[in-house]
């Protein structure tokens, strides 16, 4: 692809994806039964909105439903008036043309009068398209380079939608924005999508990412000795799940994990999915749509690269964890907290009020995404000992 087509192509689907990335293939009770119910606090430390808060309440109860922020929900109505239909009522490939967030976020940036370039709205950060080696076959890559002579950092980068829709294209700014924040190439990969390739396809072309990550470093400007995994929603699912899986593998250990919002547990009766399950652009119905398409038996709900909360969660590099409060998906970051804690695996995590899932790919138009991206490329940053 032609560097004319890539920047065409992020014009429209570079900054977020939100509806792309809905809420993975996790948690449906319909599904699953899905063992043990929430608990209704988390006795770990959070942050709101970058303030950090000692043992704050970080579940979500329905007196404490959160107000979208006049630059999140200016996203939102932008999107509404895009028309997008229920994701719910559409097969996966009718999913996979909807509009989203991105599109949104592009619009408002064009009634604005801004460029909307990859290039122009995070500046110091080339791309290129090439494929690598996946689990089962090449898999398209998108690897970001910050200006300089390197070598880098390298992250490997795993994108959202709920294991079914989205792709590299659709979470180009988050990815972007990690490669300008923590000065490190990026390695953003297409894995397998569902239905047509049934879980564990996503976890196994996400590891077979981080060992070709691990063998070719140098070839792309970057420090084999100095990895770390990082996504969004699902991709945030897949970041930790690699991470147990190198462990387990017993390959090299990345340095760090950021997990943006991720899906962690396979409870869809928390008090945030509750409060949150009718929440645009992530609601719960979408969630039960994604795990119909992903799994292949109802016990796969239960599976510890899933379920994460389940899975030893022992001897991992230090994880941070960041949510979105209008989000079913927030207690899945406090849950995941508060099981690495228990299991002595360093973690911090933030919460952003006022913003919902997906919000972190909008720096362009939303200013709590900035500060969400320069938080994870500063932790990132700490981990690669710079």
């Amino acid at each position: 692809m032609s560097d004319q087509s890539r920047r065409a192509e992020s014009r429209l689907q570079g900054t977020a994806g939100l509806v792309r990335n809905g809420a993975l293939a996790v948690a449906v009770v319909s599904f699953a039964a899905c063992g043990r119910a929430a608990d209704s606090r988390a006795d770990s430390a959070s942050a709101r909105s970058g303030v950090n808060v000692a043992g704050a309440d970080s579940l979500a109860t329905a007196d404490v439903a959160g107000t979208t922020e006049p630059q999140m929900q200016a996203v939102l109505d932008q999107l509404g008036a895009l028309g997008p239909k229920s994701l719910v009522t559409l097969t996966p490939v009718e999913a996979r043309k909807q509009p989203t967030p991105a599109d949104a976020v592009a619009a408002m940036l064009l009634a604005q009068g801004r460029d909307t370039a990859a290039s122009a709205l995070v500046t110091g950060v080339t791309s290129i398209d090439r494929s690598i080696r996946g689990a089962v076959g090449n898999i398209p890559a998108r690897i970001y380079t910050p200006d300089g002579t390197g070598p880098f950092p390298v992250i490997v980068y795993y994108h959202g939608g709920g294991w079914v829709i989205a792709d590299k294209v659709v979470y180009d700014a988050g990815a972007r924005g990690l490669s300008k924040q923590a000065n490190a190439v990026v390695i953003s990969i297409d894995y397998r999508r569902a239905p047509e390739a049934k879980f564990p396809a996503q976890h196994d072309d996400a590891l077979a990412a981080y060992r070709w990550a691990i063998a070719n470093a140098a070839s792309i400007r970057g420090d084999a000795a100095r990895i770390a995994l990082a996504g969004e929603s699902a991709g945030g699912n897949l970041a930790l799940a690699t991470a147990i899986a190198a462990r387990d593998a017993k390959l090299q250990k990345p340095l760090a994990v950021v997990s943006v919002y991720p899906i962690a547990q396979s409870d869809t009766t928390t008090a945030s999915y509750n409060t949150y399950a009718n929440a645009k652009p992530l609601s719960r119905p979408m969630m039960n749509w994604f795990a119909t398409q992903t799994v292949r038996t109802p016990a796969d709900m239960q599976d510890p690269r899933i379920n994460l909360v389940r899975a030893n969660l022992r001897d991992l590099p230090p994880v941070t964890i960041i949510n979105a409060q209008i989000d079913p998906l927030l207690d899945d970051g406090a849950m995941l907290e508060r099981a690495l804690r228990d299991a002595g695996t360093p973690v911090e995590r933030r919460v952003y009020d006022g913003v919902t899932h997906e919000f972190f790919g909008m720096a362009a138009v939303e200013d709590k995404a900035k500060d969400a991206q320069q938080y994870a490329g500063k932790r990132l940053s700490e981990a690669f000992g710079k």
